[in-house]
């Protein structure tokens, strides 16, 4: 991985040691012999190609698709950049040099940018669904494994906000954490307790633990599976003191509806879980 791919990829928040990693095991499911292409082009022959946007959209993830050309010897250019809105017949990059190489780097760069782009670009569908509300989108974990932290960044391409990482970087209590605890109150405060300055968000079915929720101090309130009058009795109860998200069963069609509330955030699993993969197709020109 050249230094300035390596910039490209911390500048976007991204480990490019985790990055070129998912390539080497990514490059490696595809087994050490290409037994198409190999018997079909010489090893001195060479090849330039342009990965062509298909569709109208978002694009993410030219660094990745760019590391695994790097990764095969290839020389990757970019045209554009991550986050920026394309149209079809856009060409996003070329890549150029030997022709086993670059049908060996096809199905994999495609793989992975045509999936963070599907999530830039539903992401940003929601953001201009609400957009002069003041809300904002929020990812959840409802994430691949292995794939958290470039679907993190896709949403982020797309016009969205993170919500936490992990289980390691904020406390979410969630139904599951108050039912065992024996209430919001108990669950609240024992997390408290031990992480004092940690931020942390309770989940709420109800009003009457929101109520609750914001009695015992917090400043964090998840909405789960409100319809819109209960959104807006939340907003009234909380009167600022929390940020308030709603999540649950949220659509498109509907989204600007919730935003309107006031409520802060809208969660939605279905940037990360759902997005439909973005059609870019590797032409050779």
């Amino acid at each position: 991985m050249t230094p300035e791919l390596t910039e490209r990829l911390t500048e976007a928040g991204l480990d490019p040691r985790a990055v070129q990693d998912l390539v080497e095991r990514a490059l490696a499911e595809d087994g050490e012999v290409d037994v198409t292409s190999e018997p079909i082009f010489g090893p001195q022959e060479t090849a330039r190609g342009e990965f062509t946007a298909r569709q109208d959209g978002v694009v993410a993830g030219l660094p990745v698709a760019a590391a695994v050309c790097q990764a095969l010897g290839l020389r990757p250019v970019p045209h554009v950049e991550d986050g920026r809105r394309v149209v079809a017949g856009q060409v996003l990059m070329t890549v150029s040099g030997p022709t086993r190489a670059v049908l060996r780097a096809e199905r994999v760069a495609l793989n992975l940018l045509t999936h963070l782009s599907g999530v830039a670009t539903e992401t940003r569908r929601w953001v201009d669904a609400v957009a002069g509300t003041g809300a904002k989108i929020r990812d959840t974990r409802k994430t691949l494994p292995g794939l958290r932290a470039l679907q993190k960044y896709a949403v982020r391409c797309g016009g969205g906000v993170n919500h936490r990482m992990g289980l390691h970087d904020a406390a979410l209590i969630k139904d599951n954490h108050i039912a065992a605890a024996g209430s919001v109150t108990k669950a609240f405060q024992a997390v408290r307790a031990v992480y004092p300055s940690l931020h942390v968000q309770v989940e709420c079915d109800t009003l009457a633990q929101v109520a609750e929720a914001l009695e015992a101090g917090a400043t964090s309130i998840l909405l789960d599976n409100m319809d819109v009058e209960r959104l807006r009795e939340a907003v009234r109860l909380a009167a600022g003191r929390a940020e308030l998200e709603a999540s649950g069963g949220l659509t498109l069609d509907r989204a600007r509806d919730v935003a309107v509330t006031g409520v802060d955030y809208l969660a939605v699993g279905a940037l990360t879980h759902s997005a439909r993969s973005f059609d870019i197709g590797l032409d050779f020109s």
